[in-house]
């Protein structure tokens, strides 16, 4: 008889262990899926496009309950498991269902941030998380009016450009006074502050609330306004919170599951608790967190490895980002910030709204930004991974690889 395996959680991680198990180990397991969304798996970067109008829901979808049914794979959409028993291995949806396991996975991904202050409840204040946000959204937008989406950073910005596109009036307010803090420096978010003010394809520019706090969102059976700390007030049809995420803990923390910052895992991807894996945007392994795709994909390889029986360890990943962020490339990697104990080469030509940063300390790269020109960017993430000494090259590797 085949060992009973639950996955709670279709996202991107668990879709791609899914995928990884099935072709590591196609016979072992009998699989059951929960989803608390209502929908099979799909790709959770592209809803930007979907906001924008540049793609179509189908277009995204990357696991249609088809998929899992071809497959054998038991599928229950919008029901959500409300508690796990370790002992007895039964899990509980919130219907009284009752499901037995063997070996249980939790890739309940993450949640979005949102501010604790007045009228945070209020009608026409989202975030900008899954597909359901994304209509919510676009519905308000059918009216055209203002929206102001609080947050800077990539998610903030994208929800920023998709509503610009349907019509609306946007402003961004973030309370960092660089835009994007988290992959760009001062003067790189200067550069893309500009951009994004000047308008884009033909469409008006995004006006900007820097250094600024939202305090409140007025409004009686709607939101109307919202007050910033300074006591400006902004009038709006929509307000988007895109502030960050955390993540989504509170089914492992409930059944008594060890709860760091995230559900702690070891380098097998092993929770505290016998015979219950986690893996994606729920979990911290080694004091680290991630949210981005790639180290997510590397845990799911290696969690359907250790569920085949195979020997295999996941030892933490080392970040980078690479982005197009309203037609403008970016990337960054590592301590791209210049520090009293570093040095750093800079390239700019601001007629073409280029910059070009690499870090240096020791004779090696620890650092690099990139922005409007990402030529030699995973060269330079591979010299910064393997901490070679590039004295040699010093002098051109700012201009990247063609140039060495």
């Amino acid at each position: 008889m085949k060992s009973k395996l639950v996955l709670i959680g279709s996202g991107m991680a668990g879709t791609r262990f899914l995928e990884n198990l099935l072709e590591t180990a196609p016979d072992q397991y009998e699989i059951e899926v929960f989803n608390k969304e209502p929908v099979g798996g799909y790709n959770r970067i592209l809803l930007s496009p979907v906001l924008s109008g540049e793609k179509q829901w189908p277009e995204i979808v990357t696991h249609s309950p088809e998929w899992f049914q071809e497959r054998g794979i038991r599928l229950h959409l919008g029901k959500t498991i409300s508690s796990i028993d370790s002992v007895g291995k039964v899990l509980t949806t919130f219907c009284g269902e009752t499901v037995f396991y063997d070996k249980l996975v939790i890739a309940t991904g993450s949640k979005p941030f949102t501010l604790d202050i007045p009228g945070k409840d209020l009608p026409g204040v989202v975030t900008f998380r899954d597909i359901r946000d994304v209509e919510s959204m676009v519905a308000v937008s059918e009216n055209r009016g203002k929206a102001i989406v609080i947050g800077g950073g990539l998610l903030g910005l994208e929800a920023a450009y998709g509503l610009l596109k349907r019509g609306m009036t946007v402003t961004v307010v973030h309370r960092n006074p660089v835009l994007m803090n988290v992959q760009m420096d001062q003067e790189a978010g200067q550069l893309l502050k500009n951009h994004l003010m000047s308008g884009l394809d033909g469409l008006p520019g995004i006006a900007f609330r820097l250094g600024a706090n939202v305090v409140e969102i007025e409004g009686d059976s709607c939101v109307t306004s919202v007050r910033l700390d300074s006591g400006e007030v902004l009038s709006t049809d929509l307000v988007v919170m895109a502030i960050g995420i955390r993540s989504n803990v509170a089914l492992a923390k409930g059944s008594g599951i060890r709860v760091d910052n995230g559900i702690w895992v070891n380098d097998r991807l092993e929770t505290d608790t016998r015979d219950i894996y986690a893996l994606g945007e729920c979990t911290e392994h080694r004091g680290r967190t991630y949210g981005l795709v790639a180290p997510l994909y590397e845990q799911a390889q290696v969690l359907a490895d250790v569920l085949a029986g195979k020997v295999a360890e996941y030892t933490g990943s080392l970040t980078s980002t690479m982005l197009k962020v309203t037609g403008v490339n970016l990337f960054s990697a590592g301590r791209f910030h210049s520090e009293d104990d570093t040095q750093s080469i800079i390239f700019r030509d601001l007629a073409r709204n280029i910059y070009r940063k690499v870090v240096l300390k020791n004779g090696q790269v620890v650092g690099a930004l990139l922005f409007g020109d990402t030529t030699g960017a995973n060269w330079l993430f591979d010299l910064l991974r393997k901490r070679e000494d590039i004295t040699a090259m010093r002098e051109t590797l700012v201009f990247g690889p063609g140039y060495v």
